[in-house]
């Protein structure tokens, strides 16, 4: 009887003890930021989907391993065709930004962790995750997306830089993200940490007393000087000067060596985990869908109207009305849904506010209340308007334009062009010439509509001039663009118009190719690889149905379309445009970068334009409906959009669809980036381009943003301005979009090759919300405009944080049991949910779950309670909550029936088996007795 009661109370401990285990990630074999940083992102976007998914009741089965397979999965085989490039785009903004720390940071501690900045380090973390979180609340994901490449580059210094690893442990340090714990036992300046070693190569130099009693250190770095406090460890490497002074060598993991070997790949997988975390805390603050909107993750286009209001206007808000009505209810619940709505209105002298949305009603409803008045004969605010627009819709979008007038605000066009350059946005201008407005016919607003036109091919636009009649055909091209597979083909402008015919490049892939030229009094001609010939006067044709409405032709292709070789010669007598668009997920994003030197060299972004005199280097992403391994790119070429010079570039091949080209022989004019190459899987050429145009420049402005902003506090941010052409003095504009007022030099003298240092200081309004993120923008201009320059700088207002505590989610009550057959079997959980003294609760959602929540708030003793209750089917046996405070910390609560009940109910059917052998043991000794 003995015995078998220890069988039962063994099976009972093993029963209890089995579902407890330790989870501890492997090396992934990564050495470099962007390593670290893709594996975590991709890791979370794969979780954060595979739970959107599953609450939607759809299966999440990606049909292969690529980013392109993994986003198809997350928007569902049902949305068609999506492009990755937007997601790639945004990815990219995160890695470039982490990347960036390692220039514009290079000699502050705290940015690496380095010297014992621990302090310092984790104060960069945190108030950095708070703005990020602030951003998202404020639906300024760029922002938050830059914010956070710079915090994941120093939370994953932490585990490189500081002895952590040496000290045995094997799990992250959850205080450098959480703002409620604090970092202890650092070892203080008077405290030896290192020993010597000569050769620079030990396996661990740290002294057995930083050892024994678990001591926090970290490597000093010397790039200016070689001094360190006596007996510190040092960073290590070439460029650390203190690595020569006793204790030498250095404690870096940076990188895999032989005596660092372990070290290094405990490091990597540290840091890889401590990001996952970052990006969970995150995501548990934004909610799923906000999550995956901060990612890029989309099922299309930004739809964005920037609307004249003034008294004119009355036809044109009209026909604005309709056309954004129709695509909404066209669209909605297919493929081309936009993903976000954008509305500014401008008039004279106001303009703004910027309206987003993600719901197509919420739009309709704000659409709704647009009306016509006052205005009178002047000008109106449309570059103010379009500004919002630009730093307010996501990067690579379309923006239409509608207005009657030129513009008031003509001081903006450097920025504008700045703004369009930075976010390789496309505007597109609906002018119509109203015959009651004597606006239209002065000659001030014929150089304004120049502007326009200037303004529209720079950004890769068009400007599509009708009479307000013929207004509702001219639409038909905002229909056309909304979908996120828009890809360019080709893009040309001629000033004086030309004879000219130009080829392009058709491939498989492509579908729905349409043809639009702008300009009046011209013929054109259009032919297929096959000889086939359609001109402009053939309505209906054997190759396309051509549309005309005042100033643009709109030549749609029919299907199937021909693959190959295609040709349009255009006869003009003025100047024309010709842009060619199709729909396909085969395409290419771009960055003009610059190599940079020091401890950790790398590629750091041009946000302006490149140098005069130096080759051009680009980083480029390829993406494909397979992934990048489907596409072999065969040519990168800058290619005159005004002229005909092309320049090619030297393409070197870095792996997951990234190229490096350098361009030696830059175009002299304004250019874009053409890329023609093979579709692998259809085995046909295909061409793409890019919209913005680019050119060089002798200037250069530089600026960082190292801080956020505080509401009603002044804020100096430091720029230099050189040049290494012709010096003298150099005008500088400095403008921004939510109009803080600025305090700046409007002059700056410039001697060739030298930097000159300047600053400007921002002073937001005390009432500024928290989150809000300010686009600003530094041009220089040379004397006479010959030359000149700019930067555009995101930055983040964030109030003082002073709650810090997480809300707690405490679990009172499981109910239900869940059995094999899940179908007819129900379960549900009760939650507690408190926030002390904090900031108070702002939201509670289902972070993953197929289940209903309910909730209740009551007051008990003085304290605020909300009872939650969450049922759900038992074939949806897992769920977490998550519960955000108002300064975005986050609590939550995690359950799995399915494991537990399973748990509960074997549990129950082990302590009956041993209660029935207990008595059946009874009942034996019992009988024994007669």
């Amino acid at each position: 009887m003995e015995m078998r009661s220890e069988v039962c109370g063994v099976a009972l401990l093993v029963m209890l003890l089995s579902g407890v285990q330790a989870f501890l990630p492997g090396g992934n074999g990564g050495n470099t930021h962007v390593t670290i940083t893709e594996n975590a992102l991709m890791k979370k976007m794969s979780e954060v989907c595979k739970a959107v998914v599953e609450s939607e009741g759809r299966e999440f089965k990606p049909t292969g391993s690529s980013v392109e397979e993994l986003l198809g999965a997350c928007l569902g085989s049902a949305t068609g065709q999506v492009s990755a490039a937007k997601f790639h785009e945004a990815l990219n903004q995160i890695y470039m930004e982490n990347s960036l720390v390692d220039r514009d940071f290079m000699a502050s501690n705290p940015h690496h962790f380095n010297s014992e900045s621990f302090s310092g380090g984790r104060t960069l973390i945190t108030q950095g995750t708070a703005a990020i979180k602030a951003n998202i609340r404020k639906g300024s994901f760029q922002a938050a997306r830059e914010t956070l490449g710079r915090v994941l580059h120093t939370l994953q210094d932490f585990y490189s830089h500081s002895n952590w690893v040496e000290l045995g442990n094997k799990a992250t340090y959850p205080a450098l993200i959480r703002p409620d714990l604090t970092i202890s036992n650092i070892a203080d300046i008077y405290t030896p940490t290192c020993s010597d070693c000569a050769s620079g190569t030990c396996p661990n130099q740290l002294q057995p007393f930083i050892l024994s009693r678990k001591k926090l250190t970290s490597g000093y770095m010397g790039l200016f000087s070689a001094y360190k406090p006596k007996g510190k460890c040092s960073h290590g490497g070439a460029a650390d000067l203190s690595s020569t002074q006793n204790p030498r060598g250095g404690i870096s993991k940076d990188e895999r060596r032989a005596h660092n070997a372990d070290l290094h790949n405990t490091a990597v997988s540290l840091a890889t985990e401590a990001s996952l975390e970052l990006l969970e805390d995150i995501r548990g603050a934004a909610g799923n869908k906000d999550y995956l909107r901060l990612m890029g993750i989309a099922r299309s286009a930004v739809l964005c109207f920037v609307i004249d209001t003034t008294g004119s206007m009355a036809d044109d808000i009209a026909e604005a009305k309709r056309v954004s009505y129709s695509i909404i209810d066209s669209k909605k619940g297919t493929q081309d849904e936009p993903s976000e709505y954008i509305l500014v209105p401008f008039n004279d002298p106001d303009f703004g506010p910027l309206i987003r949305t993600a719901d197509p009603d919420v739009m309709k409803a704000e659409i709704s209340k647009l009306g016509a008045s006052g205005g009178g004969d002047a000008p109106e605010m449309c570059l103010s308007g379009l500004q919002l627009a630009l730093t307010g819709a996501p990067a690579s979008s379309l923006i239409y334009v509608f207005t009657d007038a030129p513009a008031k605000d003509t001081h903006l066009e450097k920025n504008i062009k700045a703004l369009t350059h930075r976010t390789k946005s496309a505007v597109y201008y609906l002018l119509t010439a109203s015959t009651r407005s004597k606006r239209s016919v002065s000659p001030q607003a014929r150089s304004g509509f120049q502007l326009y036109y200037d303004l529209a091919l720079a950004s890769g636009g068009q400007v599509i001039k009708v009479s307000k009649a013929d207004l509702p055909r001219a639409t038909d091209i905002i229909i056309d663009t909304s979908t996120s597979a828009l890809v360019t083909i080709l893009q040309k402008a001629r000033d004086p118009g030309s004879v000219e015919s130009f080829p392009f490049l058709l491939d498989a892939s492509v579908s729905k190719v349409t043809v639009y030229i702008t300009g009046d009094s011209l013929k054109f001609t259009l032919h297929s690889p096959s000889g086939v010939s359609q001109s402009d006067s053939a309505g209906k044709g054997s190759l396309a149905v051509i549309q005309t409405v005042g100033n643009l032709w709109r030549v749609q292709l029919n299907t199937p379309i021909e693959t190959g070789l295609w040709n349009i010669s255009i006869v003009p007598t003025q100047a024309y445009t010709i842009k060619v668009t199709g729909q396909s997920v085969n395409t290419f994003i771009y960055n003009f970068v610059e190599d940079f030197k020091g401890p950790h060299p790398g590629y750091a972004v041009i946000y302006g334009r490149p140098q005069k005199g130096l080759p051009a280097k680009l980083l480029l992403t390829v993406t494909g409906q397979k992934g990048a391994d489907t596409l072999k790119v065969q040519e990168v070429a800058l290619v005159e959009v005004s002229g005909s010079r092309l320049a090619d570039g030297v393409i070197q091949e870095m792996g997951g669809g990234k190229f490096l080209v350098t361009v030696n022989e830059v175009p002299e004019g304004e250019f874009v980036v053409m890329m023609k190459g093979e579709d692998v899987a259809t085995s046909s050429r295909f061409q793409r381009q890019s919209t913005t145009l680019t050119s060089l420049s002798n200037v250069i402005v530089t600026a960082t943003v190292n801080s956020t902003l505080l509401p009603g506090e002044d804020f100096l941010l430091p720029f230099t301005v050189m040049t290494s052409g012709t010096g003298g003095t150099y005008t500088i504009t400095i403008g921004n979009d939510r109009n803080i007022p600025l305090t700046y030099n409007t002059k700056l003298n410039l001697v060739s090759g030298v930097s000159t240092e300047s600053t400007v200081i921002l002073k937001p309004p005390a009432n500024t919300a928290s989150g809000t993120d300010v686009t600003l923008t530094i041009a220089a201009e040379g004397p006479g405009g010959a030359d000149s320059n700019y930067a555009v700088l995101r930055l983040s207002v964030l109030a003082k944080v002073t709650d810090l505590t997480p809300p707690v989610c405490e679990i009172v009550r499981v109910s239900g049991i869940c059995l094999s057959s899940c179908t007819n079997y129900t379960w549900d959980l009760s939650v507690n949910i408190t926030d002390g003294n904090g900031s108070g609760i702002e939201d509670i959602s289902v972070q993953q779950g197929r289940g209903n929540f309910s909730q209740v708030a009551v007051v008990d003793g003085g304290v605020t309670v909300v009872m939650g209750r969450y049922s759900a089917s038992c074939c949806a046996p897992d769920v977490t909550l998550s519960v955000v405070d108002k300064e975005g910390n986050v609590g939550k609560c995690s359950y799995s029936v399915q494991n537990r009940g399973g748990v509960s109910l074997s549990l129950s059917l082990l302590l009956w088996a041993c209660l029935l052998l207990s008595a059946l043991n009874t009942m034996q000794d019992v009988l024994l007795l007669f």
